[in-house]
């Protein structure tokens, strides 16, 4: 980075964000990401990809990758994802990105991926055998932003350090081609109930697709009967809930149950602890099961409806690509421009 001051960006407010097609969406990715999405698409243009290109940076099974990407699209519309509202897209189909991301690859800087903190532990003792692509996959998120010109990105905290590279990205672009305020320096958005929901099995380890053990989370597409199983079977402590939610401070288990009935109930930690202080799980349990089946029963629903209309959902996503590239190429043009590539485009 220079330590030329940024000039503000003075483009509309825009939100981007995107979910890998690489294994079943859970709970996490419902109240972390999918419930935000629905409420940020009435406040602004709302740009939402499924992140090939990035599922890619590991082995996907190429027959079954095409189908990852619709029960992705299916789980935005699930949610309430307006496609007249959101534009929903495989991030492949949009061919901008990877054009942009190149361009990036000359601008950021080795020291900068270096310190990137996923890739470690992505690769973890075979940094060798990792794809050149999951190094560089940062960069590429850069530019999934940046082709956008988007102000805004819903992020968990765990990628809080890659929107840290894009601003570096987008800020070392404007001072190199003397283009300034032409990026903007996109913000996280990152608070509110459900940013970060826990396994079911370990409550200070993220929810997550990766995890082996499949009753560490809920899936969408999970029946009544499995909610309530994992539920049942989620690890707790002996002690009855606190009163206050200090008293969860070093109880992360419980922690994590007592937000997940928040999240889906719509109220915080405290009015839930209101409700149960001195109760043991073998009360909560039961409540936080009818609140989760309740709430997961119409999404789950409507998932494997659309996915049973592939048709629909290639639509979708084929409207979408059309809006995306609307933008994604006007930001291109500008900036081979900047760059000072040839103006024919062959």
């Amino acid at each position: 980075m220079t330590d030329q001051a940024p000039v503000a960006y003075t483009g509309p407010m825009r939100v981007l964000s995107g979910v890998q097609p690489s294994g079943a969406l859970h709970l996490g990715n419902y109240l972390g990401a999918l419930k935000k999405f629905v409420a940020l698409q009435e406040q602004a243009p709302t740009f939402l990809f499924v992140a090939d290109l990035h599922a890619i940076t590991v082995w996907q099974d190429p027959k079954s990758l095409a189908n990852q990407t619709r029960e992705i699209a299916a789980a935005y519309l699930a949610a309430g994802l307006d496609p007249a509202k959101a534009a929903i897209f495989p991030q492949s189909a949009v061919r901008a990105h990877a054009e942009l991301a190149w361009i990036f690859n000359c601008v950021a800087r080795l020291g900068w991926l270096d310190r990137m903190t996923q890739f470690k532990e992505k690769s973890g003792k075979h940094k060798e055998r990792s794809s050149v692509g999951l190094y560089t996959y940062p960069v590429l998120q850069a530019a999934d932003i940046l082709i956008y010109k988007a102000t805004h990105v819903p992020v968990g905290e765990d990628q809080k350090q890659h929107l840290e590279l894009t601003r570096d990205v987008a800020q070392k672009f404007n001072n190199d081609f003397a283009a300034p305020g032409f990026f903007p320096l996109p913000d996280p958005l990152i608070q509110g109930p459900g940013a970060r929901i826990m396994s079911l099995r370990d409550g200070s380890a993220k929810m997550s697709k990766s995890d082996p053990s499949d009753q560490s989370r809920i899936n969408l597409l999970d029946d009544a009967d499995t909610v309530a199983s994992k539920i049942r079977k989620a690890r707790t402590d002996p002690d009855p809930l606190p009163e206050t939610t200090e008293g969860l401070a070093e109880r992360p288990e419980a922690r994590n149950l007592v937000g997940i009935y928040a999240a889906l109930a719509g109220i915080s930690d405290a009015e839930v602890l209101s409700r149960f202080a001195g109760q043991g799980f073998g009360a909560f349990k039961p409540a936080l099961v009818e609140v989760a089946v309740e709430a997961l029963r119409p999404v789950g629903e409507a998932m494997r409806r659309l996915m049973n209309d592939p048709v629909e959902i290639d639509r979708v996503l084929a409207q979408g690509a059309d809006q995306a590239r609307e933008v994604a190429e006007q930001t291109l043009a500008e900036t081979r421009a900047l760059v000072g590539f040839w103006p024919g485009r062959g």
